[in-house]
Parts: structure tokens; C-alpha cells; sequence
């Protein structure tokens, strides 16, 4: 497959950080922390576009705001990079918050990324104000919101589906990693991914940390259904993931047709440009 867009990945080098009560590691070994280094994997991959969001995953908001800047000025430095802007709807992070809504109009910039595992919850009445602007900046921009899944506690798809039912009618929603887990997995295919759909939800996805089934099930899902064909991406999730893995998975799920098309090509277009 040619012509290949990357739907989520991200840019930026994490500080080692203490796990789970362990030492200090630094699981992301292929993190990259400059454009050259990040402009190299596209070309050593044949990536042709990508999506590029800053790195997170150490508990301190302020490591993954601090590489906002970087994602903007990679998408401004090279047209085969669209950045998205790492946002929060914690009132403590109100200020940083504003601050990256501020870069929303910047060239290249065209999503917005939302991620609960570092503290708050999509129903939580203390993170409503937050979610509304970045809902209405997303809105008002054409901006698509990348919104992390994965099962248990505020990431959960019960959770996740409060968003989707209040602001995607009128916002693109990624919902990254198809759930996650088994558990999203299954209340996703089986009924509420094409339930949403169904109902006019600007609701989008990709398969990356996806469990083996579920590459399979949805890919079948959507030709059973008829419907869903331009809602899938592909998604590295690198340096998380792993391209050549998630590429041979999707690759062999939707096989080279139409569907693979939308897939590795014409939706990413569709939302990206």
C-alpha cells in the first residue's frame, strides 16, 4: 500500500519517570525529539502525511503542553505534517489550556487532543467550562478532537460516549484506539460505533492498540452494515505503537480495496487536508 497517512502520532521526549512504582524508565524508546528525527521515520516509512500531537504519559500535564510549539512549527517547516494541539479540561490547566486554543488558527493545526488519564472526567461538572470551549474553538476552526480510549475509569467508552453525545453533531471526534481494550472494542462494534453513525455523529476511529479480534470484527462490521467505510484511519500511535505492526494488522483486516483506500488515504484527507 502507497500513499500512506498517519492519523495519530506524536512528537517529543518524555523525562524518565518512576511507573508503577518502579524505577525511573523511559518506555518510548522511539520518541523523537526534533523534526529532522521525526521527518526521517516519515521518509524511512513512506508516510506521506501525518498527524503529529505532542508526547504524554508522565503524569505532569505540563510536560505535554510544552510541546505544542514543536508540533506547530513542524507543520509550519514541512506540508506533509498537520499538527494537533495538546489541550485539557482541568481548571488547574485553565491558563495552558487558553494559551493552546490561542495556537488553534496557526497553519498545519487541525486538531485538538484530549486525554482524561491525566485527571478529570468528561462528566465531571469542574471540567464542563473547559470542554465547552475547546468544543466551540474545535467547532468554530473545523478542528477534529482526539480523544484517548481505553477501558476502566474516565477513558472508558461509557465516559467517552458523554462527549460524543453532547458535541458531535457539530465536532469531529476521533475516538483514538478503538476503545482500547476488549470491552470497548466490543460495546464499539457491536452497536454504538454504528448507532452513532447512524444518528449523524461526527464520530471517527482508529485501530491502534487494538486486540487481535477487533481489526477483524469491525473491518466485517462495516461491510455486514454498509456503513462506517469513511470512518476509519490508520494510526502508528507512534512512538506508543509500532508502524510496521500496525500497518500489517490493518493492511490484512481490510484487505486492498475501497476500504483500504479510505483507510490509509481519502478520510485522513477528509479530515486533515
Amino acid at each position: 500500500m502507497t500513499m500512506i497517512r498517519d492519523a495519530h502520532r506524536h512528537l517529543g521526549i518524555l523525562p524518565t519517570y518512576p511507573f508503577y512504582g518502579g524505577p525511573p524508565v523511559r518506555p518510548d524508546v522511539g520518541a523523537r525529539a526534533t523534526i529532522t528525527e521525526l521527518l526521517r521515520d516519515l521518509d524511512r516509512e513512506g508516510t506521506e502525511r501525518a498527524l503529529v500531537i505532542p508526547n504524554y504519559g508522565v503524569p505532569d500535564p505540563a510536560v505535554a503542553f510544552s510541546f505544542n510549539d514543536l508540533c506547530v512549527e513542524a507543520a509550519a517547516r514541512d506540508d506533509r505534517i498537520r499538527a494537533g494541539l495538546w489541550v485539557s479540561p482541568l481548571p488547574a490547566d485553565e491558563s495552558r489550556t487558553l494559551a493552546a486554543l490561542a495556537l488553534a488558527s496557526e497553519p498545519g493545526v487541525r486538531a485538538l487532543k484530549l486525554s482524561f488519564l491525566l485527571g478529570g472526567r468528561p462528566a465531571d461538572p469542574s471540567c464542563r467550562a473547559l470542554l465547552d470551549r475547546i468544543f466551540t474553538v474545535a467547532r468554530d476552526g473545523d478542528l477534529v478532537v482526539h480523544v484517548h480510549t481505553s477501558p476502566g475509569a474516565a477513558s472508558d467508552v461509557d465516559e467517552i460516549a458523554h462527549l460524543v453525545e453532547r458535541y458531535g453533531d457539530a465536532v469531529a471526534i476521533h475516538l483514538v484506539h478503538f476503545g482500547g481494550g476488549a470491552s470497548g472494542h466490543i460495546k464499539l462494534a457491536g452497536s454504538r460505533f454504528f448507532d452513532w453513525i447512524a444518528a449523524g455523529k461526527r464520530v471517527y476511529t482508529d485501530l491502534s492498540w487494538a486486540i487481535g479480534f477487533a481489526p477483524r470484527w469491525l473491518a466485517q462490521e462495516i461491510d455486514r452494515r454498509g456503513l462506517g467505510h469513511d470512518r476509519l484511519l490508520f494510526a502508528s500511535d507512534e512512538p506508543w505503537g509500532d508502524h510496521p505492526g500496525e500497518h500489517a494488522r490493518l493492511s490484512a483486516a481490510v484487505g486492498d480495496g475501497e476500504l483500504a483506500r479510505l483507510v490509509f488515504h481519502d478520510t485522513f484527507e477528509k479530515l486533515y487536508g
